[in-house]
């Protein structure tokens, strides 16, 4: 082929996938859209876009055709990238996937991925001994057919029933949870009963040592996953953070994992999603992933390559195909007995074997009915193999869209029968409030200290990180800039200091520099969540707030701050009464949750107190005081919204509204009052020149409060 000739192909083919991309995309999101305006999930809209696309009605047109036309005009590069939308939003699910929770549910999902396989597959495969020999490849292999067929209808769709609970917004509900692992586990042993079928017609047999290595091998693979490959996230994005200078490298990092991760699944003859859904709890058990990083990705998977995946398998479907009675009575038979054993099935196993609710137990084989893709990826691979006929291909693939479609409006009904049990709706409700909890968005913390003999003095900084990190896995990072003379010294200094942190995921890190500044706020722009700075030393400079370097810091600081001047300690400090001054603004808000994040266990309490300042020429006007009620209300709704929240969260908040013609002194005489062992302030670093600026209030807190003082900058 000379050359003008392959760029015209190359030509043709990139105009053909841009033309496709453009049709799918476009489609998909209008119908999904006009789905969800009618109450459905937007995963049906997204397949009927490919239907009407596909050769079933607008594919027959001339000048459309070999763009969305498939039987006729096959494109790999649209497989690949409707692939891509199938493996990141596996990759997304399985992030999404609370290992505790399917813990907690093993008996219920296990129990319904055993009906929900065993009763599909024994239907599929009887149901085969009835279809006429003519629609049969070799009627002589109509065991090896009826195997396939079986197997084919054993299979749930993950990226379908994905799709479907994160759209009915059930992806966290205890019933998704169970669905989902339910669904991966009669996957995989399809997957496995699939390599058996392929077996038996390439080499006509399939023996004891080929079943145990097929079982052996997905042991290994999700064994080695969650071992090693944990392992192995962890230190690489860990790795990445602090050496790599890109802004989007987390991004790239998990994309290389999905692809791995799907690859190596692929060559062990698994499916590759597999290997995707595995590479996403990989990663959910990375405490030190920037959660910005997952928005990012959730945001191109449903925009665009979800809505593509689902519009290519919609693709795939020939209406015209079944015009025939006789096949057009056999899909209708094979899309019931597909549906009815696939409920059945799995409502057996949840109601009898596992005791879940008729309802409850319902929804699960709703769910689990999706067969989508899986399935055409199945039905290709038999069609391939010479299995299967044109004619049963398309029965196949009608099935698998069909049951995705059918699937959540199944699934809606169902569900609105089910009442929750009180457990999981104080889960759910845990969620909801908790949802934006400061403490979920703090995954890398950073500490930087200089060497002084009684280390011992960062005790404040390392109970107060200590507290944080018995709520979460945190990642923490001890950094002293020295020069080489004493660098031998700063690490023994570090080694000590470490002992504060004896549960902590702890990085140590001596940096060789005559500039702290530059160093410091060099290593906090590595993705760092919280810069944790002691500022036990004031400076004598009156326009300082704490002292040249730390005020330098908390403006310059790329991440959150909070800076703790630690006066006024006892040697065996615990954070056991916590004040918080509230004033309703946000940054007030983020200092009462952090007090929150202080506290494990009932001897520990928060107080909030907002303090009105009195002012005589005002109250001297209002004889009824009903200015005054008014702003008591106002400020007492503010802080049981927050005591709410806190008790949801396990922790005794007390709140108060105080009046005082002196903001300070009565929030100063309040800390004496309750002996309080900690007040966190919260502010906004505001601009001032080349100078700190973080308001009078603040720093009069700070030169006469008798207890330790955090101040946090949440920006």
């Amino acid at each position: 082929m000379n050359i003008e000739k392959r760029e015209k192909l190359l030509h043709q083919e990139i105009l053909k996938i841009l033309v496709q991309l453009l049709l799918l995309l476009f489609a998909a999101r209008l119908l999904g859209e006009i789905s969800q305006k009618l109450k459905q999930p937007a995963v049906i809209g997204e397949i009927i876009a490919g239907v009407l696309l596909g050769p079933s009605i607008l594919g027959n047109i001339e000048f459309i055709s070999p763009y969305v036309n498939l039987y006729q005009y096959p494109s790999v590069m649209l497989e690949i990238v409707s692939l891509l939308g199938a493996l990141m939003l596996l990759f997304i699910t399985g992030y999404e996937i609370d290992l505790g929770l399917i813990k907690h549910h093993f008996k219920s999902a296990s129990s319904t991925a055993l009906g929900g396989l065993v009763i599909p597959f024994l239907s599929g495969f009887f149901i085969c001994y009835l279809i006429p020999d003519k629609l049969l490849v070799n009627p002589e292999e109509r065991f090896i057919f009826s195997l396939f067929i079986a197997t084919a209808m054993s299979v749930s769709a993950i990226p379908v029933i994905a799709k479907v609970l994160i759209d009915l917004n059930l992806l966290r509900r205890d019933i998704g949870q169970i669905t989902i692992a339910a669904g991966m586990i009669d996957d995989t042993v399809a997957w496995i009963i699939l390599s058996f079928v392929l077996g038996l017609i390439q080499i006509g047999s399939v023996t004891i040592s080929d079943s145990a290595y097929a079982i052996v091998k997905v042991l290994l693979f999700v064994s080695l996953s969650f071992f090693i490959g944990r392992v192995l996230a962890k230190e690489l994005t860990q790795f990445v953070q602090d050496k790599i200078q890109s802004r989007y490298k987390i991004i790239t990092l998990i994309f290389i994992f999905i692809l791995f991760f799907s690859a190596i699944a692929q060559a062990i003859h698994l499916e590759a999603v597999f290997g995707a859904f595995i590479a996403g709890i990989v990663f959910s058990q990375v405490s030190s992933l920037p959660k910005d990083a997952l928005v990012r990705i959730e945001s191109i998977t449903f925009g665009v390559f979800a809505p593509i995946f689902f519009a290519s398998a919609g693709l795939k479907v020939d209406i015209k195909a079944l015009l025939n009675i006789e096949l057009a009575l056999l899909a209708l038979v094979l899309i019931v007995v597909a549906t009815l054993s696939k409920i059945i099935g799995a409502y057996l196993g949840a109601r009898f074997l596992a005791g879940i609710d008729h309802w409850t137990a319902l929804s699960f084989g709703a769910g689990l009915n999706a067969r989508g893709a899986i399935q055409i990826i199945i039905a290709t691979i038999g069609l391939s193999f010479n299995v299967i006929t044109p004619e049963i291909f398309s029965v196949i693939i009608l099935m698998a869209v069909v049951t995705s479609i059918m699937s959540p409006i199944l699934l809606k009904f169902t569900l609105g029968k089910v009442i929750p049990q009180e457990a999981e709706l104080k889960r759910l409700e845990h969620e909801a409030i908790t949802k934006d909890y400061l403490i979920k968005s703090l995954n890398r913390i950073l500490l930087p200290v200089r060497i002084r003999s009684d280390y011992e003095k960062k005790m404040i900084e390392a109970k107060i990180i200590q507290q944080i990190a018995s709520k979460k896995d945190l990642s923490i990072t001890l950094l002293t800039i020295t020069d080489e003379q004493h660098k031998n010294e700063s690490v023994t200094f570090l080694d000590n200091l470490a002992k504060l942190f004896p549960a902590s995921d702890l990085n140590k890190k001596v940096v060789i520099s005559n500039n702290p500044l530059e160093s410091i706020i060099n290593e906090a722009k590595k993705s760092y969540d919280l810069i944790v700075i002691g500022a036990t030393e004031r400076s004598a400079q009156s326009q300082k707030i704490f002292n040249p370097l730390v005020d330098e810091l908390i403006r310059l600081s790329p991440c959150r701050s909070l800076v703790i001047q630690g006066s006024g300690y006892r040697d065996n400090w615990q954070p056991n009464k916590i004040l918080v001054p509230s004033n309703a603004s946000l940054a007030s808000k983020r200092a009462a949750e952090l007090a929150f994040s202080l506290v494990n266990n009932p001897h520990q309490e928060v107080i909030i107190i907002t303090v009105i300042e009195e002012k005589k020429d005002v109250y001297n006007l209002d004889v009824e005081g009903s200015v005054k009620e008014r702003q008591k209300n106002f400020a007492m709704q503010s802080l049981l919204e927050l005591k709410k929240f806190g008790e949801s969260l396990g922790v005794n908040v007390k709140v108060l509204v105080e009046f005082g013609a002196d903001v300070e002194n009565v929030i100063l005489s309040k800390a004496i009052e309750y002996k309080t062992d900690l007040v966190i302030v919260g502010t906004d670093v505001r601009p001032a020149g080349d100078s700190l600026y973080i308001g009078p209030r603040v720093e009069r807190l700070l030169n006469n409060c008798s207890c330790p003082v955090a101040v946090f900058n949440a920006q």
